[in-house]
């Protein structure tokens, strides 16, 4: 069978712009704008979903490394279709096995999936809000050993991180 690559990494692309564009309604104060981000990730995991039935994970091989990112970053904003991310999850822990993927975008799904999932975290990616002006994980398995696991899949320490943050 043949794939439509290109339009399949079109529409991937596009799709991220939206969430771009949108992702700041995500925390608005007007529930008419919470409303608009939640339907437009719902959208596009659903999307997501037919995509990976037809093609599994999207990969920078199958689409383009601007495309994969893409799909990674709906299936991290899927966040009220924990299926859809526990899925993804599998598909793109199998294509980083096959060397396929990136180990640092695995590491930021798989700490979001826990989190979604009432669990610790990793890798603290995943930010639970601001304490006294700074940004504070959710809760992580290994505290200590955070910033050793971070480096481990090329994320930078903890404290760099949340520095790129704006300041609340």
């Amino acid at each position: 069978m043949a794939y439509d690559t290109a339009a399949l990494a079109a529409e991937l692309i596009s799709m991220a712009k939206a969430d771009h564009e949108t992702s700041p309604s995500a925390n608005s104060e007007d529930p008419a704008d919470q409303l608009t981000w939640r339907r437009l990730t719902a959208q596009h995991g659903d999307r997501l979903n037919e995509i990976m039935d037809e093609y599994g994970w999207p990969t920078a091989e199958l689409v383009g490394e601007d495309a994969a990112r893409a799909a990674w970053l709906i299936a991290q904003h899927a966040d009220r279709q924990l299926d859809v991310q526990r899925r993804a999850l599998r598909l793109l822990e199998q294509a980083v096995a096959e060397g396929a993927a990136s180990r640092r975008e695995l590491a930021f799904l798989r700490d979001r999936v826990l989190v979604n999932d009432g669990r610790e975290q990793i890798y603290g990616t995943q930010i639970a809000g601001i304490r006294e002006g700074s940004p504070v994980p959710w809760p992580c398995q290994d505290p200590e050993r955070m910033d050793a696991l971070r480096a481990d899949v090329g994320i930078e320490p903890f404290a760099q991180y949340v520095a790129k943050f704006p300041a609340a």
